[in-house]
């Protein structure tokens, strides 16, 4: 009997369906939840007077991400909270559940849950324009497709 060359083997190995990636999931629709976010200073999702000098303050704010797009892992669109609306664009990681991306002044790092549901959590310096901080996780919910 003969030996199956390793190449072969290989070969095999990642052309079969186990060796496929998945594709990635549908992020398309609307998205929205609450954040508890820590903030120093005030901005545009956290208008106020308080600067980056004064003591930190928690926010409550609800968020809606309205996905627009989406071209494999490549995703994109607008997100809101009553003050304020901005683009994000994300990134769909090949495990199918980290996704990563950016805003117009901050960081965004997403877990997929489920296919209705994520952790969103989002972070940005004071590099931003108005010169705020914010840290965040909280959940997100698809609310229409």
């Amino acid at each position: 009997m003969r030996a199956v060359p390793p190449a072969i083997l290989l070969a095999a190995a990642l052309l079969s369906p186990a060796g496929a990636q998945d594709a990635p999931p549908d992020l398309r629709g609307v998205w929205s939840g609450v954040a508890r976010s820590v903030v120093l200073g005030s901005g545009f999702h956290h208008p106020g007077t308080e600067t980056e000098k004064d003591p930190p303050h928690v926010r409550e704010v609800r968020f809606t991400y309205t996905v627009r797009g989406q071209d494999d892992r490549l995703v994109w669109g607008t997100f809101a909270s009553p003050s304020y609306e901005e683009p994000f664009a994300w990134a769909i990681s090949r495990d199918n559940r980290t996704v990563v991306g950016a805003d117009t002044d901050g960081q965004h790092r997403l877990t997929i849950l489920g296919p209705d549901q994520m952790e969103q959590c989002y972070t940005h310096s004071a590099l931003s324009p108005t010169k705020s901080i914010v840290a965040s996780c909280f959940l997100i919910e698809r609310t229409a497709r």
